[in-house]
């Protein structure tokens, strides 16, 4: 109590200009008060900001002036300007032990900040210590703070102690920690499902205060399921009426209302309780009686009970006593001189209508007042009053009413509200369809056509078409007459609304000339002329050339003569040239119908059939004896777009499992990197494994068995397909040059049967030998799906795999004027997996004779890197490429002298080259055959 009078005692001081409140402080909010413009306040405002700035940079400020300083920051921030250089100085004032700079601190922090605001971290942890301190006063304002700034991420850090506060010892305390689990459950109703029941149970707290606290977090939870708080009908009801009977404390009273505001809530709940319900409908009758008989309606708050009461009773089902007691109120309401009060009988009669709509009737003068009420707001209401009391027998004055108005206002908004409504009214109520054509659909088309919904005016086409609905065929040859002639008149209209002239130029193209009473040219002069009118809506200029189209057919069809008028053709032949193209095809149609004779013309456009059913066969049953015919002739049967998907889903799944591309597919992924070989190879630091490119298919060009297998024999290569060679002949290495090296053995020699030592040339291997057996290119297509290759390539490496041995009798043959194919230049982008790979018949042993001299037809060969590394003439030697292949071999068992002294052309450096250079030409894979005379090779 002794903080409260000293907090009280500061006030007062600080509102003469005393303690917190500085003279600079007061001069700021007069000046402020004083501006004369928006301009000249932004300029005291920003002058005070930059005062501030200076002011909170200064060291050692006392608490009582950083008070000051963080109210003048409040102002500021309320007057709309940014205050946020100073938001850390309030964060630090809310960790001051004085009760009243806290307080400071928290009410800045609250405006200052949101609860997603990146200073809401520091102060989590003075929350939590204020909520466990013993003054009930910093718990108050720390709880204030947690239902503005706490969000779903931190509401576990203060959860279990506001739990515990339900239980406080004080009731201000206890009312505020139900407000935050109220926040709670709006921000994460998942975090406090297992505390609903503190809700029921501080439903019957001591306090009134605790208890109308909780009834906002019950309206809530009752809003959302309502079947679980039905047996809360019998306690709330007895909340009601202790309040109604006045057993609260006198402080809660409202202008001598009790609780008013506890009332209201609790007939909001009623209300959704008894909604459908009639035992607690009956429950809560008795209740509400008295609220009617107790209210005082000469207080705006009395009303304001009534009003509620009224809506209650709208929402459950009431005795006959309780809607006579309604209406009474309502005629109050309706009698009144105030607006606000006539607004309030208006929606309560609204509302009432639904259960007795005799009610109304009571009332008809003052809702004929209400509609004649120069405010809008009222009159407006007094029209969904009326749109909610029509019938039969009143709808023609009704929709007379909401037409006229619709026209006088100019708000698009709810003119477009209320010509759906008088349109609505009238297809439900009309007493005739000529009253409906010709009185409601015309004013409301014409004074809102671009307003209606195009459904309005199909379902207008559509009722002029069907006509009563019965075989009375005069009855609708009027209705008919009469649309025509009153769509005649109101085309005189210098404007009128797109979708009104489609109605219109549809209604003249089907029954203008229907009964003979007007011409086919004077209705397609009618129509020209909307068409040159409106020629620059071009969905109007459509309907009038089918409109056009319909009348020149009708004349074929009944044989009679067309003329067709000038206007009109000269509108046919500017439409011909439109860059429209649907007016273009609506102009050729026309033009192609007007050379037809009668009988191709009655069938193309019967009379009067714009209204029959067309039967459509969405299976297409008629071309089931077409498709059964084309089945067994071989064609593939269809396959429906859902079975479609699932097999590009399977066929995705397997080639992300195998990381490969299907050959017959794109390829989508761009510069995938090179996957590595599979087979067990040594690492080497100097050669990276590239994939064989695929630049062709298996489909282009076959390929033996023995190249296949061969090329399968080593994976890891230099990619020098592309590359042109250095020496020899000018062209560029093949891409399967290297692939079509024999399989080496294990120590590094050459174990193909053929290959003798002293041989100085081999002859090349043709590709065009062996012939595979055709495959069935659906099972190629599966099977590069399932393993993102095809069959060939993987049986031949299957085969080619087991021992290295080399296939018989498919390589010593040349090939029988067989042109070899050129391979064009390789995409060195394509840094994709390999899928099938082409082999050309050259062979690297026919490349290397290339490089030979004419000597080598006798047994010698020319020293190639001699030839290219020394000064002097080139030395022909007796070295042939087998037995050098055999010599590097002995190198590599330790007599290494060998290869030196016949190769020894020059310095170190160029034997290094010449090393590697003769390991590229040769195409072998040193890594693969022999580990230790690759290492040799390279020093």
């Amino acid at each position: 109590m002794e903080q409260l009078k000293t907090i009280g005692r500061e006030l007062a001081m600080g509102s003469q200009g005393g303690f917190g409140q500085s003279k600079e402080f007061l001069d700021l909010v007069k000046s402020i008060g004083e501006a004369r413009s928006k301009a000249e306040e932004d300029r005291i405002v920003l002058s005070e900001i930059d005062i501030l700035k200076r002011k909170l940079l200064e060291p050692d400020i006392p608490k009582r002036k950083m008070k000051e300083y963080i109210i003048r920051l409040v102002y500021i921030e309320m007057l709309g300007h940014d205050a946020s250089f100073g938001y850390i100085h309030a964060v630090k004032m809310t960790h001051d032990d004085n009760l009243l700079l806290k307080r400071t601190g928290y009410l800045a922090v609250t405006l200052f900040l949101n609860e997603d605001h990146d200073l809401i971290i520091l102060i989590v942890n003075t929350i939590q210590k204020d909520l466990r301190s013993d003054n009930y006063l910093v718990v108050c304002a720390a709880l204030n703070a947690i239902c503005r700034l706490i969000n779903e991420e931190t509401i576990p850090a203060v959860l279990p102690q506001v739990v515990d506060l339900l239980n406080h010892q004080k009731e201000a305390v206890r009312k505020k920690a139900i407000m935050a689990l109220h926040r709670f459950h709006r921000k994460s109703p998942s975090s406090v499902s297992h505390l609903i029941s503190n809700f029921r149970k501080r439903l019957c707290d001591n306090d009134p205060g605790v208890m109308g606290a909780t009834l906002c977090p019950l309206f809530d939870l009752i809003t959302e399921d309502v079947s679980s708080y039905k047996d809360l009908v019998s306690s709330f009801v007895s909340i009601l009426k202790q309040v109604t009977e006045r057993r609260l404390p006198k402080s809660y009273d409202y202008h001598q209302m009790p609780a008013p505001f506890i009332q209201i809530k609790l007939l909001k709940i009623l209300a959704l309780l008894g909604c459908g319900d009639k035992s607690a409908s009956e429950i809560m009758s008795m209740v509400l009686g008295d609220l009617f008989r107790k209210c005082d309606s000469s207080t705006n708050i009395g009303n304001a009970i009534l009003y509620e009461c009224i809506r209650c009773i709208s929402c459950i089902i009431p005795s006959p006593k309780l809607l006579e007691a309604a209406a009474d109120a309502i005629s109050k309401f309706l009698k009144s001189d105030s607006h606000n009060l006539k607004y309030m009988g208006i929606d309560g009669l609204g509302r009432l209508i639904k259960i007795s709509p005799d009610i109304a009737e009571q009332h008809q003068l003052a809702v004929i007042d209400c509609l004649e009420d120069p405010d809008d707001t009222l009159k407006r209401k007094t029209f969904e009053l009326l749109y909610k009391m029509t019938k039969s027998s009143n709808v023609e004055v009704i929709v007379d009413r909401m037409t006229d108005y619709m026209i006088s206002i100019n708000d698009n908004h709810y003119k477009t509200e209320i010509a759906s409504r008088c349109v609505e009214l009238a297809e439900q109520f009309a007493p005739s369809n000529q009253w409906f054509i010709q009185v409601i659909m015309n004013k409301v088309f014409e004074h809102a056509g671009d307003l209606v919904n195009i459904k309005v005016a199909h379902n207008l086409m559509r009722l002029i078409a069907e006509g009563f609905g019965e075989d009375d065929d005069d009855a609708d040859s009027k209705l008919r007459l009469s649309a025509v002639e009153s769509h005649l008149q109101i085309m005189s209209e210098p404007k009128l609304p797109s979708l009104f002239l489609q109605v219109i130029s549809w209604v003249l193209g089907e029954y203008g000339t229907a009964d003979g009473k007007y011409s086919a040219s004077y209705i397609s002069g009618k129509l020209c002329d909307v068409a040159d009118a409106y020629s620059s809506d071009e969905t109007v200029k459509g309907y009038a050339v089918s409109a056009l189209m319909k009348i020149y057919a009708f004349e074929i069809a009944s044989g009679r003569k067309v003329d067709v008028l000038p206007e009109c053709q000269s509108l046919i032949e500017e439409l011909l040239a439109s860059h429209s193209t649907d007016l273009q095809q609506r102009a050729y149609e026309l033009q192609a119908l007007l050379a037809l004779d009668a009988r191709a013309v009655e069938s193309i456009l019967p009379l009067d059939a714009s209204c029959e059913d067309i039967e459509v066969d969405k299976d297409l049953s008629f071309l089931n004896g077409y498709i059964q015919q084309a089945i067994e002739s071989g064609a593939q049967p269809y396959i429906s777009e859902r079975e479609r998907s699932c097999m590009l889903e399977t066929t995705d799944y397997h080639s992300q499992d195998h990381h490969e591309v299907p050959s017959h597919a794109l390829r989508f992924e761009a510069y995938e990197r090179p996957k590595p070989s599979s087979l067990p190879t040594q690492a080497s630091t100097e050669l990276v494994p590239v994939p064989e490119p695929s630049y062709y298919s298996e489909a282009h060009q076959p390929i033996s068995t023995s190249s296949v297998s061969e090329r399968e024999s080593s994976e890891i290569k230099l990619r020098l397909d592309g590359v042109k060679q250095k020496w020899g002949r000018p062209s560029y290495q093949s891409s399967t040059s290297a692939s079509s090296t024999p399989p080496q053995a294990a120590n590094g020699t050459s174990s193909h049967p053929d290959v003798g030592v002293g041989s100085s040339s081999l002859k090349p291997r043709s590709s065009y030998e062996s012939k595979k057996p055709e495959i069935d290119p659906e099972k190629q297509r599966l099977a590069a799906s399932l393993f993102g290759g095809s069959s060939t390539s993987r049986s031949d490496r299957k085969s080619s795999s087991g021992g290295h041995k080399p296939a018989k009798g498919t390589a010593s043959k040349p090939p029988k004027e067989n042109p070899i194919p050129v391979q064009p230049p390789p995409d060195l982008l394509d840094f994709g997996e390999p899928t099938a790979t082409s082999v050309t018949a050259t062979d690297p042993f026919k490349e290397l004779e290339g490089l030979m001299d004419s000597s080598s037809q006798d047994g010698g060969s020319t020293d190639v890197m001699g030839v290219l590394y020394s000064d002097a003439a080139p030395v022909t030697t007796t070295t042939s490429v087998d037995s050098l292949l055999s010599e590097l071999s002995d190198s590599s068992k330790g007599n290494p002298g060998t290869y030196q002294s016949q190769t020894s052309k020059g310095p170190n450096s160029k034997e290094a080259l010449e090393k590697d250079a003769l390991v590229r030409q040769m195409g072998v894979n040193p890594t693969s055959q022999n580990p230790t005379l690759f290492k040799d090779l390279l020093g």
